[in-house]
């Protein structure tokens, strides 16, 4: 064994010696897309929605969340009064989130309804607490890759237009199904200052022009066309941060829930020899062991996410180590939490 797999393993050990320290007093939630070597040690893991629906029956004093930044963001939001929540790096941030600032957000809302229109502002769970906070204060609301469509909907019934942020290509996916017309969409021009157009004033969905880098940028329509070549009558299924013209060439597109539900069934079913899944590839390739043998899971492109990267079990380690201490807790503006709340709980009473 070299030096390295000897540092490794007492990491491994060391973790799990804290983690029966301190019992019932410490849970610890991942992403999906987090490691193989941080899921090892996870004691709840699931997409943005599903963490998000846990944390507030978690009774254990320390919630570690192994993810990004906005994500421990929120769960510090629906924490109980003295439970504290902690992140093993507070660099892992998300290039979407950074993409919209919420004095931007206001500075549109407050725009866009100067006129009186009523805008509803619905925001990506990838965005900032500042942002959530705004939103919650123009009577928006909060919603996951799960619950676009569902929360898209609502929010189109309670004003005469939605502001969806910050990932324009999870808007346009939505609407989509919704059946929106592309000529009632409208990408906002944030750098040009777009919003007093006809079409700005007269759109039902505006979008902010934000997106993901990994599902953008490394997920390419050339990439569908070509799985299905080679491999005809199997299925390419994608994440819907993908952009519209990926998603219209593929078998399907969901959450994270749903393309793990799908591989899921596809091998217990046996019918199909391979599945192509495009999404972040710490999560496919968990899927490509987890159903070997059974079928064939072929990732679209091997892009990870550098920021869910930055929690390692080292860092994981570190931050057990100084949990009494305070280290590596999250702290929110107290200013921000109740507005952020409120546009938090409207998504998860809409989506019981």
């Amino acid at each position: 064994m070299d030096i390295k797999t000897c540092a490794s393993g007492s990491t491994e050990a060391r973790i799990e010696e804290l983690r029966r320290r301190f019992g019932s007093d410490l849970v610890i939630l991942g992403h999906h897309y987090q490691s193989d070597d941080i899921v090892r040690h996870v004691d709840i893991v699931g997409d943005s929605l599903e963490l998000a629906r846990r944390i507030p029956d978690i009774e254990a004093r320390n919630i570690v969340f192994c993810g990004v930044y906005f994500m421990a963001e929120s769960a510090c939001l629906l924490a109980r009064p003295g439970q504290r929540v902690f992140l093993p790096d507070h660099e892992a941030d998300c290039a979407m989130a950074r993409m919209a600032r919420a004095e931007d957000v206001e500075r549109v809302l407050e725009r866009l309804s100067a006129s009186g229109r009523k805008v509803v502002p619905l925001a990506y769970v990838n965005s900032s607490l500042a942002v959530k906070a705004v939103v919650g204060r123009f009577g928006g609301a909060v919603c996951t890759s799960s619950n676009a469509k569902v929360m898209l909907e609502w929010a189109l019934a309670q004003g005469e237009s939605v502001l969806f942020l910050p990932d324009r290509n999870l808007g346009r996916n939505t609407a989509r199904i919704l059946g929106i017309p592309e000529d009632k969409q409208v990408v906002l021009d944030i750098a040009r200052d777009n919003l007093d157009t006809p079409e700005v004033q007269g759109a039902r969905l505006l979008l902010w022009p934000g997106c993901c880098p990994i599902h953008e940028s490394f997920m390419k329509p050339d990439m569908v066309d070509a799985f299905h070549r080679h491999f005809p009558g199997c299925r390419v299924l994608v994440h819907p941060e993908c952009s519209p013209e990926v998603v219209e060439r593929c078998d399907g597109a969901g959450s994270t829930a749903y393309l793990i539900k799908e591989a899921e069934k596809a091998a217990a079913e046996g019918k199909e020899a391979a599945l192509c899944i495009g999404t972040e590839f710490h999560l496919v390739r968990r899927l490509m062991e987890r159903h070997a043998g059974r079928i064939n899971i072929i990732p679209l492109a091997q892009a990870t996410c550098a920021d869910m990267e930055k929690v390692t079990a080292e860092r994981l380690l570190a931050t057990l180590e100084g949990l009494e201490e305070g280290r590596g807790e999250v702290h929110v503006d107290e200013a921000l939490k109740a507005p952020a709340r409120e546009s938090l709980v409207r998504m998860l009473e809409n989506c019981r």
